[in-house]
């Protein structure tokens, strides 16, 4: 991988990840990948993203992939695409979280959902928790799904935008 010409390099371990789920997934546009507290903490718990709330039971299943250490062999972009497979999320054990979408809005609001659904595990986890029923969480998943309500992002992406233009003018520029 050559310098863009910006003189700050290349971020290997960036491009071996998100160039691994561009070459395995033709209909992703967008891919998120991050590395916050909670995320880092679910990634690494051994039950992975349980279905404790409404945002969690969004993602009927989350992909895993094993840590390597620093993504930056080449030779990892095939297990990376498969982790995920058909999945809108993965969890990059002991390393963060990674969403795709067909376009930005899907995958930046994908990735706020998973965020804030680590964010509730980790709380939740502090304490007595309890799962809801398995029906409910089929049934919470099934709602979600395209075609039951409005397509992925749609609505918060354009008040994002809005609230972008509301506090620096001209950011488009």
């Amino acid at each position: 991988v050559q310098d863009s010409g910006t003189g700050y390099g290349i971020n290997q371990a960036g491009f071996v990840i998100h160039s691994a789920i561009h070459r395995a997934r033709q209909d992703v546009a967008c891919v998120i990948h991050t590395h916050t507290p909670a995320g880092m903490a679910v990634s690494a718990m051994d039950c992975g993203l349980l279905p404790l709330t409404q945002n969690s039971m969004f993602f009927s299943s989350v992909g895993s992939h094993a840590y390597e250490g620093p993504a930056v062999d080449l030779d990892e972009q095939k297990r990376l695409g498969g982790g995920l497979g058909g999945r809108v999320a993965m969890l990059l054990k002991n390393h963060g979280l990674l969403a795709v979408g067909a376009t930005i809005p899907e995958a930046f609001i994908t990735m706020y959902w998973l965020e804030r659904a680590c964010q509730a595990q980790v709380f939740a986890l502090t304490t007595k928790t309890s799962l809801p029923a398995p029906e409910t969480i089929r049934l919470t998943n099934e709602r979600y799904k395209p075609g039951q309500r409005r397509k992925i992002g749609e609505l918060e992406w354009a008040g994002l935008l809005r609230l972008l233009e509301r506090r620096y003018p001209g950011f488009r520029d």
